[in-house]
């Protein structure tokens, strides 16, 4: 018997075959995590093409959201039964059907009906890819895999909305979801011919735990929701939110309780028994906050204040994917030489350096002066990233690798919906702030305020009411100044959280550089 296994576990890596079934596994999951963001630029066009009302039209991103969140766990356990290759080959189809299916609609209610099927069965293929990554490739490879998953994971929601303004301007709106048909075909072809990299265990499938499926479904996407949408509705003034976070606050507590003592459980969360892990997802959870947090902040601020168009926007943004990009392979021979824990340090800090220059952020802000805070965040955040891969999942023993990847990927989305949370609330509540403080520092008796006043009505001589049209324009300007403060608070806010995470690093046990250890006990 160890004769046999020693003969399998020095079989020769048939790396065509690795390679192309990995590639085919990677454009599906950037697919699936692209489609996330990419109608962000385009939900005017969406909403006029379908006659959808402005709160309706939200529903197209929080739809797909909060399903995603149920599956991404559950995909771990699904992965056990079936075999990787049919739980992705059966999530990409169901995803390429829905895709259609969504671009097809003519009504918001069906859009949001497929948008959620989207999101769940395409939910799956985020992450089995890690899961792959640190099971199928040998050791001494599992970096290089890393860095792959790393830029997917980095560039998809950071050129999501730029891609998706410019497909809409170029063809429609429709071709958001019809460009998936291409890749998605791809798909198909390489993982079904090449990625048969393990074998179900259909014996699972007794005494399936639909009990604990029930409570993690109402748990995430109760928690997804509040998430979403708690900054619109202020919070627990709303009386929907107050009865879900109730909801949250007492299944969540069951849900672990069943998976901790069910002999067949959904979740296998025994992995946070590992420091590493914990401390791991922690992380991950901030770089999640960080990643989406600043693709959502930028942007923003460059249309709100600026006034950018989807094209301009996308300019400017594409410092950070291109700050990733060249730091990847870098990163990759790091990884290999020195402690992550240290790579994890650094990356942190430099996403946290860059986020507090623009807390400075002032109302002419564009390309250049967001060029470095772009360039610190991206390259930051994709050290970072890469590095608590490495930590979160070299110390787990091969049967837990599944159920974890799940829920470092969930970790990651919850991060970054709870970042978008709290970002959102503080952008509402300090745009309010400094508004009152800049109407109550100058008022009208002020002298110059007088004269601008005056100028100004001057200036509006052929409106039906110049001095009512000069108060408004002040009142634009202050309201401008104030949104530019509040988005300055926000970065501040995004620093914090980013250097917060690089001291938790520190709590890490020290693991081999390179991933070349062997998985130890969980401790």
């Amino acid at each position: 018997m160890t004769d046999a296994v020693a003969k399998e576990e020095a079989a020769p890596v048939n790396w065509t075959v690795l390679m192309l079934g990995f590639a085919g596994m990677v454009i599906g999951q950037f697919m699936a995590i692209l489609d996330i963001q990419i109608v962000a630029a385009s939900l005017s066009q969406i909403q006029a093409g379908i006659g959808a009302s402005a709160d309706e039209i939200s529903w197209i991103q929080t739809a797909y959201l909060i399903p995603e969140v149920v599956m991404i766990p559950l995909s771990g356990f699904l992965s056990r039964l079936w075999g990787t290759q049919k739980v992705f080959l059966a999530s990409c189809l169901g995803f390429l059907v829905t895709s259609v299916a969504v671009g097809l609609s003519s009504s918001i209610e069906m859009m949001i009906f497929f948008r959620a099927i989207q999101g769940f069965v395409g939910g799956a293929m985020i992450p089995t890819v890690f899961a792959v990554a640190f099971t199928a490739f040998p050791p001494e490879k599992r970096v290089t895999a890393s860095v792959i998953m790393g830029l997917i994971v980095t560039l998809a929601p950071t050129i999501g909305p730029t891609l998706g303004g410019h497909l809409t301007e170029w063809l429609s709106w429709r071709w958001l979801f019809f460009i998936n048909v291409f890749p998605g075909l791809l798909v198909l072809f390489l993982v079904g011919r090449y990625a048969n990299f393990d074998k179900g265990d259909m014996s699972l499938a007794k005494g399936f735990d639909w009990i604990g499926l029930a409570l993690m479904a109402v748990f995430l996407m109760c928690l997804q929701f509040v998430l979403e949408e708690g900054a619109k509705e202020d919070w627990f003034a709303n009386d929907l939110i107050l009865l879900l976070t109730v909801v949250v606050a007492i299944t969540g507590p069951v849900f672990v309780w069943r998976s901790l003592t069910s002999s067949n459980p959904i979740v296998e969360l025994r992995a946070f028994t590992n420091r590493n892990f914990v401390v791991g997802v922690i992380m991950t959870f901030i770089v999640g906050a960080a990643l989406f947090g600043g693709s959502f902040l930028m942007p923003l601020f460059l249309s709100r204040v600026r006034d950018y168009s989807a094209a301009e926007v996308g300019t400017t943004m594409i410092v950070s994917g291109l700050s990733m990009f060249a730091v990847g392979p870098f990163v990759g021979r790091l990884v290999r030489k020195v402690d992550a824990r240290i790579l994890m340090f650094t990356g942190f800090m430099m996403a946290a350096w860059g986020m507090w220059d623009a807390r400075y952020v002032t109302g002419d802000w564009g390309f250049w002066e967001f060029a470095g805070v772009q360039a610190m965040r991206g390259a930051g955040v994709m050290i970072a990233m890469i590095a608590s891969q490495q930590v979160t999942m070299i110390t787990l023993p091969p049967h837990m690798v599944k159920n974890a990847s799940g829920l470092v990927n969930l970790s990651r989305n919850v991060g970054g919906a709870m970042g978008l949370a709290l970002l959102n609330t503080s952008l509402t509540e300090n745009s309010a702030r400094h508004m009152v403080e800049l109407t109550s520092a100058v008022d009208q008796t002020n002298t110059q305020m007088r004269q601008m006043i005056d100028a100004m009505s001057q200036r509006f001589a052929d409106s039906v009411d110049p001095h009512a049209s000069a108060l408004k324009a002040v009142y634009g300007m202050f309201q401008k100044e104030a949104t530019t403060l509040a988005f300055g608070d926000a970065f501040a806010l995004l620093a914090v959280a980013c250097a917060f995470a690089a001291f938790v690093t520190l709590l890490s046990r020290p693991a081999k550089p390179g991933g070349a250890q062997p998985p130890s006990e969980v401790h």
